[in-house]
């Protein structure tokens, strides 16, 4: 079923009589050639890359729940490739690339909307970090703007310029950047590998490896033993509770990401912005609503919720940022559980396991990374070997002292 205008406006003559599921809802096969653990963004995109770009069949994707329950639709839907460093600039920027041409790709409107990032200064180092990182983007294809304080006043006239302890100094923008409709891209990626013969399984938990002389020989999950060559996991917070069961002990840490939304405004952000002062990031989205959010919750959870101090920490930024959401009224939070890393960087590789792959320590950049790790990750599976962007995610780096530390900022979790 192929979607177009003239498909939306025929339908409406008929009363919407002729539309289908966007997927099957098959039973588990005894046996497969790919398992992709986890039924996600990651592991749909895996799914369907590895099916219609490299070829492959007799593919399914494992999930607990339904499809897109975890952190592909509890997160604040932001797109961007503004990073610094070899190991994720171009990696990022490949991901940029491929939502460039997602929708057309996948036949789906995943609400793509490239409005613009703006990072946000706030002192003279900041100045002359930003103009480095500018610098990097631009030599990686990425594209960058510094902009002066009377630039961004003319384009975002409503944040706080003269806070005393945080004045607002100019800002680093890439353009390309913006944000998706979070639950079109999972559905359109399901889609997208139903369609080139994937199996979606939902209410399918993992609940072991079966293990045979160091190589994998399938998972036994809650509807019984499923039989497969290569298994790939991609279960973002829950990936230290997966590999475990095939004795594993990943250097990652599960932390609760809070994210909130108002009631709707008139325009009033013009893309997405970042306080350069404290963790808070914020966009408009199409109905309004203001989407914003912060810091990891403190603590190590497993659970899709949060806590009062952060979100009064959130709540803290906001207002030091722009002064005028304090009129605004919430009108949800939300938690998804994120895998973080030691270093702020994921990790895409083989394990020690023969036939066993994984996929995690997505850390904050999760949502935005979906089409670049779907597809290094089905590139792994298919041959074998690394794609070229993601070559910095092995996960001997650690052992290695090979660490991809964006922030700089020291090697625990709580600090990226």
């Amino acid at each position: 079923m192929k979607f177009s205008g003239f498909r939306v406006f025929a339908e409406a003559l008929k009363g919407n009589t002729g539309w289908r599921p966007l997927w099957r809802d098959p039973d588990p096969k005894p046996a497969y050639d790919y398992v992709i653990v986890g039924g996600g963004g990651h592991g749909l995109a895996t799914a369907y890359y590895l099916a219609k770009t490299f070829g492959r069949s007799r593919i399914a994707v494992l999930e607990k729940g339904w499809l897109g329950s975890g952190n592909v639709g509890r997160n604040t839907t932001i797109i961007r490739s503004n990073y610094l460093l070899p190991g994720n600039e171009p990696f990022y920027e490949f991901s940029m690339k491929l939502w460039e041409g997602l929708e057309q790709a996948l036949n789906f409107n995943a609400m793509v909307s490239q409005r613009g990032i703006i990072n946000l200064f706030h002192t003279d180092a900041q100045r002359d970090a930003f103009r480095r990182r500018g610098n990097a983007m631009m030599l990686a294809g990425a594209g960058a703007q510094l902009l002066d304080r009377d630039k961004l006043r003319a384009m975002v006239p409503l944040l706080n310029y003269d806070n005393p302890r945080f004045p607002i100094k100019g800002g680093l923008m890439q353009a390309r950047a913006g944000t998706a409709r979070h639950d079109g891209v999972a559905w359109g990626y399901a889609r997208g590998a139903d369609s080139n013969g994937v199996d979606l399984i939902q209410n399918c938990e993992v609940t072991g490896f079966r293990l045979d002389r160091g190589k994998v020989r399938g998972v036994e999950t809650s509807r019984g033993y499923i039989a497969a060559d290569m298994v790939g996991v991609a279960v973002a917070g829950s990936s230290s509770r997966v590999m475990a069961m095939a004795g594993m002990r990943l250097p990652i840490e599960s932390h609760v990401l809070q994210a909130f939304v108002t009631e709707g405004l008139k325009p009033t952000i013009p893309g997405v912005i970042t306080f350069g002062a404290g963790h808070f990031y914020i966009s408009q989205s199409d109905k309004g609503g203001l989407v914003f959010g912060g810091d990891i919750d403190g603590y190590n959870s497993y659970a899709q919720r949060g806590n009062l101090p952060v979100v009064e920490d959130v709540a803290e930024g906001g207002m030091a940022l722009m002064p005028m959401i304090g009129r605004a009224r919430l009108l949800r939070t939300w938690g998804g559980v994120v895998d973080m890393s030691m270093d702020g960087s994921p990790i895409i590789d083989r394990t020690h396991i023969d036939g066993l792959y994984f996929n995690g320590g997505w850390c904050y950049g999760g949502f935005k990374a979906t089409p670049a790790s779907g597809y290094a990750f089905a590139h792994l599976l298919a041959t074998g070997a690394s794609h070229e962007t993601a070559r910095a995610y092995r996960i001997d780096r650690f052992a290695r002292g090979r660490v991809v530390d964006e922030r700089g900022a020291g090697a625990q979790p709580n600090l990226h």
